[in-house]
């Protein structure tokens, strides 16, 4: 009896959780989509300043050389072409998928800033859609799963062996 009702908490634990994930990504994709937006922008212009002076971009970053400013500049701008390209990508993976698309996309959360910023502004909710809903399920069920397997282990010890 007693192991059910820890089984049990653990699964509210579960539910609430997983049942969060829905609006917890959209708010991420929501963030990922500005990021996009903005470092677009930046690459757009250093690209175009290129252009005017008759270069590739690649050809841009290698003349940004011979002072320790410029080639400070080149890796800002390498780490920035980089960010943007990566960034770029998951938003388009993600931006069409369900909910249950993202999760299962869920390596393509990665970006630190991005998640520490979305993880400040985010706030817990009861979950009222379908998604929700099945988030919710899902995390019962492996909240449920969990604390019985974790259980069962701690209680390996002491079984009789016949």
């Amino acid at each position: 009896m007693f192991l059910r009702v820890i089984a049990f908490a653990g699964g509210l634990t579960g539910a609430a959780g997983f049942s969060q994930f829905p609006e917890f990504s959209q708010q991420y994709l929501q963030r990922l989509g500005g990021a996009v937006e903005a470092l677009e922008q930046v690459v757009a212009d250093f690209d175009a300043s290129a252009v005017a002076e008759g270069l590739s971009r690649e050809a841009a970053l290698d003349q940004m050389q011979g002072t320790a400013f410029l080639e400070r500049r080149r890796e800002d701008m390498q780490a920035t072409i980089t960010r943007f390209t990566g960034l770029r990508g998951d938003l388009e993976a993600l931006k069409t998928q369900s909910a249950w698309g993202r999760a299962a996309a869920s390596w393509r959360f990665g970006d630190a800033e991005l998640i520490t910023a979305t993880s400040q502004a985010f706030r817990p909710g009861l979950p009222l859609t379908m998604e929700g809903a099945g988030f919710a399920g899902a995390g019962f069920l492996a909240g449920w799963a969990l604390l019985l397997a974790f259980m069962a282990l701690i209680r390996l010890p002491f079984r009789r062996w016949l």
